[in-house]
């Protein structure tokens, strides 16, 4: 026995099972012993079922509305398919992230190819995000992950983030910007994310590290990703629906009883039912 109870002081999934077991059989159990000693015990069950799932229902109502609770996926970026990684910027219309192609100049600099493309994306509705807009750290933060991580292109302090564009994501059915609630239905929306290479720099101890200087040998990266909304309230939409059901059986089964009894009470029986 002393045994058992070392384990369960440490172990956080069994203590977790313990008391989650406990919460039910104190709450749930005592409710239904002090309803069931007043009316009766079918009638009690039936009580305490709709109370509970009544209750249930309401929670995930305020968990839907309000994105808590039991949550789903948190909405991300990803890497778009089948191209995600541009290594030439001239190369944007062969991977269909703008419609026009990119017309440069012979001999012209990489400063002013990388002008035009920028022209060109702005001018096909891709909105270049400030830099304090928190959009552009979140979808910079997700290029990070898949530069690194997935894509292995570079190392971390091996390439800068210069701009992030985003396009579409627009929802409908909308009246106007006010009267969005019911706007369920949303256009694909994407990131562009451009990555410059930089220089290797000398990295010496105890020394501040280096200004980073951008590679202008190499041309400049342009990474596409689409939002992936994930499934948020999924979880509360389910158990709302799932709970006002069950409510909705318990309270008809309530009716139900209270219709026999009143017929027995007053000795009008349907002939129906006999």
């Amino acid at each position: 026995m002393l045994s058992v109870l070392f384990a369960v002081s440490w172990d956080p999934e069994i203590r977790g099972i313990i008391v989650v077991l406990c919460m039910f059989l104190v709450l749930c159990g005592g409710t239904y012993l002090v309803i069931g000693t007043n009316i009766g015990a079918r009638l009690g069950i039936l009580v305490s079922l709709a109370a509970l799932f009544g209750w249930m229902a309401m929670m995930g109502a305020v968990w839907w509305v309000y994105g808590i609770g039991l949550k789903g996926r948190e909405a991300t970026w990803k890497p778009a398919t089948p191209i995600t990684i541009i290594r030439d910027g001239t190369l944007l219309n062969s991977a269909e992230v703008i419609d026009g192609p990119i017309k440069v100049d012979a001999g012209a600099s990489p400063a002013d190819v990388e002008a035009t493309i920028r022209k060109q994306l702005e001018a096909e509705n891709w909105v270049r995000l400030d830099d304090a807009d928190p959009r552009r750290g979140q979808a910079a933060a997700s290029a990070d992950d898949i530069i690194q991580n997935r894509a292995k292109e570079f190392a971390a302090g091996e390439y800068l983030t210069l701009s992030v564009y985003d396009r579409g994501g627009e929802r409908s059915p909308k009246i106007n910007d006010s009267l969005d609630f019911l706007a369920f239905f949303h256009a694909p929306r994407y990131a562009l994310v451009e990555i410059a290479p930089l220089l290797p720099q000398r990295v010496e101890p105890a020394r501040a590290p280096a200004k980073p200087v951008i590679d202008s040998s190499q041309p400049h990266r342009y990474l596409l990703m689409i939002r992936d909304l994930g499934s948020k309230r999924q979880p509360a939409i389910f158990i709302t629906l799932g709970s006002s059901l069950i409510f909705a059986i318990l309270c008809w089964l309530l009716h139900r009883r209270d219709r026999f009894v009143m017929e027995n009470a007053t000795g009008e029986l349907n002939p129906a039912k006999v």
